[in-house]
């Protein structure tokens, strides 16, 4: 009879307990690494309400710039790991060891969604005297520190890509630093240097219009956005163990967080990256879209880490050696 009573209050309770919340039950707290109107801010604000759809819950972002990318990414690393603090940030982080900008990078946290890289290439003056990768090779040759070549400082987009193309041949110009790509361009498109190595999101809206002229395109595809430029590996084969490779926007959480709240940040972050009116923005910008999760999303992570970190490292860029946190040559 006790047991029967004990049976019938177990049974009572569990059928008048309350449901268990299901996430998300309050508000995310989407922190983009940098500021506000700048690629990363565009294409996180542009797919979140896609993927809020999706996830039934609001995220509400937050710009927190400095140390590229490092305040942003300390920040996140210090709450708790449950799903409600997403980290909405670019490449940067894959650089800090070697770059000697701190003791953390990706592998810290999981990857929700690598969204979409940019696609580099080499634009230039419409006055240069070439208007190709291989002209341009033969001329700078010919005219060694004659070429001005914009750069951004250690470690930014210019500096990878220069550190690649010299990988493969030999490029004795002459070096001119901006704060950023947009000085640089404008730089360009006044003449004040003659080459420029940029993403073609920044590079497009200059190149439409004729201010500036495309010399190669850092792929080994041709892009839509530029359907008469032909990929470097045409001629350059040697680049193709580096490429595809270009900047990256990912949204992330801390290790540790719970499987089934990853699973579904993922699932409702895939379906904003499919929806037709973010494809159209991002590939208008000239960004090629990715919508990776998973395994894949780490595979990607990794190799782009490993690419980047041993080019600026072999082009005297980086503070250390990858070798010595064990990142493996590509």
């Amino acid at each position: 009879m006790k047991s029967k009573l004990l049976g019938a209050v177990a049974a009572l309770m569990v059928a008048t307990a309350p449901a268990l919340a299901e996430y998300p039950e309050k508000d995310i707290q989407g922190i983009i690494q940098w500021g506000a109107g700048g690629s990363t801010d565009t294409v996180m604000r542009a797919v979140t309400p896609h993927a809020e759809e999706v996830l039934g819950g609001k995220v509400v972002m937050q710009n927190m710039t400095g140390g590229v990318g490092a305040i942003a990414t300390k920040y996140v690393g210090a709450q708790d790991a449950d799903g409600y603090t997403l980290l909405m940030g670019a490449e940067n982080p894959q650089l800090y060891k070697v770059m000697g900008l701190g003791d953390t990078d990706y592998s810290d946290f999981t990857p929700i969604n690598i969204i979409a890289r940019g696609v580099p290439l080499i634009v230039a003056n419409n006055d240069a005297p070439f208007n190709n990768f291989k002209e341009m090779v033969e001329y700078v040759q010919a005219h060694p520190k004659e070429v001005k070549f914009g750069s951004t400082g250690p470690g930014g987009l210019p500096s990878v890509v220069t550190a690649m193309l010299t990988s493969e041949v030999e490029l004795p110009v002459t070096f001119v630093p901006y704060d950023g790509d947009g000085p640089a361009l404008t730089a360009l498109q006044g003449g004040a240097i003659d080459v420029m190595p940029a993403v073609l999101g920044a590079a497009i809206e200059g190149v439409k219009a004729g201010r500036m002229k495309v010399i190669a395109l850092v792929d080994v595809a041709a892009n839509p956005a530029l359907p008469d430029v032909a990929p470097i590996t045409v001629d350059y084969p040697g680049y193709e163990k580096y490429l595809p490779w270009g900047p990256f926007f990912g949204i992330f959480v801390k290790n540790g967080t719970p499987d089934d709240v990853v699973q579904k940040l993922s699932a409702a972050y895939g379906e904003g990256v499919k929806n037709a009116e973010f494809v159209s923005l991002i590939e208008g910008r000239g960004f090629t879209v990715l919508n990776l999760s998973g395994d894949e999303a780490r595979s990607f992570l990794n190799k782009w880490q490993s690419v980047t970190s041993w080019l600026v490292f072999d082009a005297g860029i980086a503070k250390a050696s990858p070798e010595e946190f064990g990142i493996p040559r590509p």
